[in-house]
């Protein structure tokens, strides 16, 4: 498990790892990105602005970068800044399939990326990953299992990805919709000759979505690395978007809304990586703080008051527009 080599990392923001999905393509659902990127998104503005990211990260103690195929070139920039840097070498690198980028470099695209969890669809996005990222990459997941997704069932599918974890690539899935639980305990059941096909699982949990948690205590139990993505809510945990409860507690500890809400999920004893989405380095240093944060139980109950039910979050999520 390439997770294992963060195991001997001491310092505390280890466990907080930086995802690119708002800074490898011009559009993302992201709140409050026209304050956040360049008004011209331009390629070399973004690659810019995702190594100064990385750099940052690095400096700070984040180890885990997380990218897909379908994050515009958010593989492309990672692999970019790993060249430059051929001393760098204890970082961990997890990308994703399934999902093809459509937008064409464009922020008013009708379709911005196009799901397809097919044997052949692995087989192509698995060749231009390696061809970005070759021995680089660690992590391979799927990209957003949901319960009906053929890659639960694909037999030939899991051969392939068997074949590759034999080679020494590690293999998991991410997860998402009102149905993440159902999707992970699923995939927890996928084997190939006895043996788990799936290392690692990475799903949406936060303050407002929380659905997710016992079957990510059970993956973590049955030994995969839990990775937590969308801890910020797309940006609705943080301000000023923040609701009035998360405020609150933010201006007991003094530190920001997006420190406390990371810091809810890395209480959770299950959560091995918690991604910041930052596309700033100054929410990349503010998020990091999340490390530091020491909620206490009246705290955690009054988080707790702002749950929302799945489907109500889902569809919330899903009218999010495309900025």
């Amino acid at each position: 498990m390439p997770f294992a080599r963060l195991a001997s990392a001491t310092t505390p923001t280890c466990h907080i790892g930086l995802g690119l999905a708002a800074v490898g393509r011009p559009g993302y659902i992201n709140l409050g990105r026209e304050r956040d990127l360049p008004a011209h998104r331009t390629v070399d503005a973004l690659r810019a602005r995702t190594h100064e990211l990385l750099d940052a990260a690095y400096a700070q103690g984040v180890r885990y970068f997380d990218v897909a195929r379908s994050y515009g070139r958010s593989e492309e920039f990672l692999a970019d800044w790993l060249s430059a840097r051929p001393d760098i070498d204890d970082v961990v690198v997890g990308s994703k399939w399934g999902y093809t980028y459509t937008a064409g470099w464009s922020t008013d695209a009708e379709q911005h990326e196009v799901k397809d969890h097919s044997a052949a669809t692995y087989e192509r996005q698995r060749a231009e990953t390696a061809a970005l990222l070759g021995d680089r990459l660690d992590l391979y997941q799927i990209h957003s299992v949901t319960p009906d997704s053929p890659a639960l069932t694909d037999k030939e599918l899991h051969a392939k990805l068997a074949e590759a974890a034999a080679q020494g690539l590690t293999i998991g899935f991410s997860t998402s919709g009102p149905a993440q639980a159902d999707a992970i305990r699923a995939a927890l059941a996928v084997t190939v000759d006895g043996e788990p096909l799936f290392r690692t699982v990475q799903s949406t949990y936060n303050a407002l979505e929380t659905s997710a948690g016992p079957a990510l205590a059970e993956a973590h139990d049955a030994g995969l690395t839990v990775i937590v993505k969308e801890g910020m809510a797309n940006g609705r945990l943080a301000d000023p978007y923040a609701p009035q409860a998360l405020k609150a507690v933010a201006e007991e500890t003094g530190l920001g809304c997006d420190a406390v809400a990371l810091a809810l999920v890395l209480s959770r004893p299950w959560a091995g990586i918690v991604l910041s989405g930052a596309a700033t380095v100054d929410q990349l240093s503010s998020n990091l703080h999340a490390a530091v944060v020491d909620l206490d139980e009246d705290q955690l109950a009054r988080l707790a008051t702002l749950t929302e039910e799945p489907r109500a979050y889902w569809e919330r999520r899903g009218q999010l527009p495309w900025h």
